[in-house]
């Protein structure tokens, strides 16, 4: 969604917004009963079933796709979210012919459908088991319906860059049609993406989509999501609320002052602007919601309506944190 100096911050008509926001849905948040975003006590039903977490990640589904979003997130880590999805794919034919599915594999899921006494919740492992096993797993639970398989929270050490045996794997299967990427995650994700653009297979670029963390308070990957872009590579922005801590209800410490007098003096809410500050980006194809109740999709999906201007865009850079400092943050969140 490019910037437009005659444009502001409050809601549009549509026809000024040739470009809207282009918000995807995750499902990191409901496909599993603990997970790191803040305020989930809340968000979720005291009984974390698994038909109650498959009625919501399929409520939220409907929600999204009636308000026009095409692009939808999961990964064989996330707890039962890739059999949630494919069984609502399922029911949807019409929105499965429609949509996007794009997910990831490289994290094993430990946890046992448990929130707490759970030494590791997910194993990481990239490795040609690991994907021998998991593209299997994934297949049988989204069948035709996957667009886009990320190497799961990739850093630089990670034998996914350097991996001969798995790169023809990943490669036989981008020969079927499938965008091949990775996430990252970690203060080195700028280092990791430019390694990837340059790993090849059979002479020819191997990765062609990304997955990265970019919000208000860590921006760091953004010139390596730029020269990404510049590639040809599809960009897909995750965590652009930094697991809650966008949000308005947690939006309260001094980091956050900008976005708050921002939303002050528009009438957006914290949410909506975070994830337009995201779509803004001119690398950006895809920003996704990782709304875990009806309500905060309705809220986040506010994000598409908005245009910030480059006066906005540049007061709420100052809240940028240092990138080893964000994620020593994050790595201490409490699962729940």
């Amino acid at each position: 969604m490019p910037t437009d100096p005659a444009a502001t911050a409050t809601p549009a008509p549509a026809a000024a917004r040739p470009h809207p926001a282009r918000l995807g849905l995750g499902t990191a948040a409901v496909g599993r009963p603990g997970y790191i975003n803040l305020g989930r006590d809340t968000d979720l039903p005291a009984d974390r079933t698994v038909d109650a977490l498959r009625a919501r990640t399929h409520t939220l589904l409907d929600a999204a796709y009636a308000a026009g979003v095409r692009y939808l997130d999961t990964a064989r880590s996330y707890g039962r979210a890739e059999e949630f999805l494919g069984q609502w794919l399922a029911e949807h034919p019409r929105a499965a012919a429609e949509v996007t599915v794009g997910s990831k594999w490289g994290y094993t899921y430990t946890a046992d459908w448990r929130t707490g006494g759970v030494a590791a919740h997910e194993v990481k492992e990239h490795s040609t088991a690991v994907y021998d096993r998991q593209i299997h797993e994934t297949r049988a639970l989204l069948g035709d319906h996957l667009d886009v398989y990320l190497v799961h929270s990739v850093t630089p050490d990670s034998p996914a860059l350097t991996d001969p045996a798995l790169h023809r794997r990943l490669a036989a299967l981008a020969a079927e049609g499938v965008r091949v990427g990775l996430s990252t995650s970690g203060p080195a994700q700028a280092d990791t993406i430019r390694r990837a653009l340059a790993v090849t297979a059979d002479g020819r670029p191997l990765f062609t989509a990304v997955q990265a963390t970019w919000n208000l308070l860590e921006t760091s990957a953004a010139p390596a999501l730029a020269e990404a872009h510049a590639a040809g590579w599809l960009v897909v922005v995750k965590e652009a609320m930094a697991n809650g801590r966008l949000a308005g209800r947690n939006a309260t410490g001094p980091d956050t002052t900008a976005l708050r007098a921002l939303a002050q003096h528009t009438g957006a809410s914290a949410d909506a602007l975070a994830l337009a500050a995201a779509a803004a980006q001119p690398w950006a194809d895809t920003v996704l919601s990782g709304a875990a109740t009806p309500d905060q999709l309705t809220s986040n999906l506010a994000a598409t309506r908005l245009r910030p201007t480059p006066e906005d865009l540049a007061a709420l850079a100052a809240m940028a944190e240092p990138a080893e400092a964000y994620w020593r943050t994050r790595a201490a969140l409490p699962w729940s």
